[in-house]
């Protein structure tokens, strides 16, 4: 049963249930293992070799022994990997299966996503709501994974929450992979120099380069034109940059496909590009209805790659197919972007904290493009003097957009907090409680980050908030609050108290 966490009377009763998704890191993905050096790789590829096909043979059914039962489909697995790498290892094309299996085991590794923490939650609605009870949903929550060198990755789960708001959970395949970039995926002229543009990396170069391709093009085609041009100006240095552009954004807007039919516990979100290539950070997963009704799941999420952050989107309708796109524009920085679940006043919306210390409200006409912000408020109260942020997009309400937020007050310590933004105009805060909404109790203050409670998104159900939450960057809980109760204390917080001021216009 859900335990309750502390409540002096005036703040809504928070509810915690006894769910506790821990990192587990018997879970697995394969990833490539090939050394940099040109001389070790030719070193590595001849000792094989040299091996007979008796050994070959024996080597190989050693590690079907003992890595068959840690992977859907092994065999599978090698044969793609080898093809992945038979050309940086310029291996011959007259070997046989057996061989050219050995040669993709020795080019993998096991990776353990969750060996450190499974943390940093958002919570949406399932895309399928077929054969459920009366007052039942079923949801999709993403986890941030976090494993060796700390990098991050996206996993997910699924379950079920009933009439009486009680939380299920479904099993939780033992396997897990990541699903490698679409090689024939298109790029859309117009958007890339837009982007490019944005970059300030729109040249002569880049036009030229750009009139070669059609309206749409292949990453293939992208690189053949590319390197066409490079041959053309070998010594221009300047050619040779704008190049490097030009194949970073591409390579850092990518598609993914997950195998119909695989479990949506083994789907796993891994970096692929350069500037995530050293994590993919704090997903915030939204449902989002366009205006012809078209229903599509995005999420923010922090790129990563060891020196610097990016804001990415990811794009999908069945959480089996998945755009990753760059996100573009003045304001499209920091961490702790949230989308709005549907467009307000013929325009995009997100929450954000652009400079990384307030909460601002941004706009747009596109959504991969933002050039529009507004301050929407500061720390103001003990517990946030550090810094606050969202916990994910708003959910709208009949009294108001709801949005729970994160603050950073003393020891580092982090809470989380609530408000609410007018419907019709979400820059004009209608209340905000004054003190914590949830704290971290005993049993969540220790972990990889101590003392911190923290979502990406939440959703409602009969009545009641459902917060998925983080507990000190280990693991990840659930809780609920009466939806009435916390917006009556919003409400009340309001009452008697000068109301925010409205800007005529959001910042250009």
């Amino acid at each position: 049963m859900p335990r309750n966490g502390r409540n002096n009377g005036r703040m809504p009763k928070v509810v915690r249930y006894p769910h506790r998704l821990g990192p587990d890191d018997r879970r697995v993905i394969a990833r490539t293992f090939v050394p940099e050096d040109s001389a070790r790789k030719a070193a590595i590829l001849k000792r094989i070799m040299r091996l007979s096909d008796e050994q070959v043979l024996r080597a190989l059914q050693q590690v079907t022994a003992d890595f068959d039962g840690r992977h859907r489909n092994l065999e599978v697995m090698l044969a793609r990997r080898f093809d992945e790498v038979a050309g940086m290892l310029q291996v011959r094309k007259d070997i046989s299966e057996p061989r050219r299996l050995l040669i993709g085991a020795y080019c993998t590794m096991e990776y353990s996503l969750e060996s450190v923490a499974l943390f940093n939650p958002s919570l949406v609605p399932h895309p399928d709501q077929c054969d459920l009870a009366p007052g039942e949903v079923r949801f999709i929550m993403s986890l941030r994974a976090c494993g060796e060198g700390h990098i991050s990755s996206i996993e997910f789960r699924s379950g079920v929450i009933d009439a009486s708001n009680e939380v299920r959970f479904d099993y939780v395949s033992p396997y897990a992979f990541a699903a490698r970039p679409l090689a024939d995926r298109q790029y859309e002229k117009h958007t890339f120099h837009l982007k490019l543009a944005e970059m300030s990396a729109y040249n002569e170069i880049a036009e030229h380069i750009l009139q070669d391709l059609g309206d749409h093009f292949t990453l293939g085609e992208l690189t053949r034109t590319v390197d066409a041009h490079r041959k053309e100006h070998p010594d221009r240095a300047y050619v040779s940059e704008t190049a490097d552009n030009i194949l970073w954004l591409a390579r850092s807007n990518y598609h993914l496909e997950f195998p119909p039919g695989s479990d949506l516990s083994e789907r796993v979100i891994f970096p692929v590009s350069e500037n995530e290539s050293r994590g993919i950070e704090d997903a915030r997963f939204v449902r989002f209805v366009h205006p012809d009704g078209q229903v599509v799941y995005y999420a923010t999420y922090t790129a990563y790659n060891g020196f610097r952050i990016l804001p990415q989107l990811i794009e999908t309708v069945d959480f089996n197919y998945f755009k990753i796109i760059t996100l573009n524009g003045r304001y499209a920085q920091q961490k702790g972007m949230a989308l709005f679940p549907h467009m307000v006043n013929d325009h995009y919306m997100m929450i954000s904290r652009v400079d990384g210390e307030n909460l601002y409200l941004m706009a747009s006409d596109n959504l991969h493009f933002w050039n529009e912000a507004e301050k929407l408020m500061g720390p103001a109260r003990p517990w946030e003097l550090m810094q606050i942020g969202n916990c994910g997009s708003p959910l709208e309400t009949d009294r108001g957009w709801l949005l729970l937020t994160h603050g950073v007050g003393p020891m580092r310590r982090y809470c989380i907090g609530a408000m609410l933004l007018d419907l019709e105009d979400p820059r004009r805060i209608i209340g905000q409680l004054a003190s914590p909404l949830m704290e971290p109790v005993s049993g969540e203050r220790d972990g990889y980050v101590p003392n911190v409670v923290y979502s990406c998104g939440s959703m409602i159900h009969n009545g009641r908030l459902v917060i998925p939450y983080a507990m000190s960057d280990l693991a990840t809980g659930v809780a609920s609050v009466a939806l009435d109760e916390l917006l009556d204390a919003l409400t009340k917080s309001a009452r008697g108290k000068k109301k925010a001021a409205v800007s005529p216009t959001l910042t250009e």
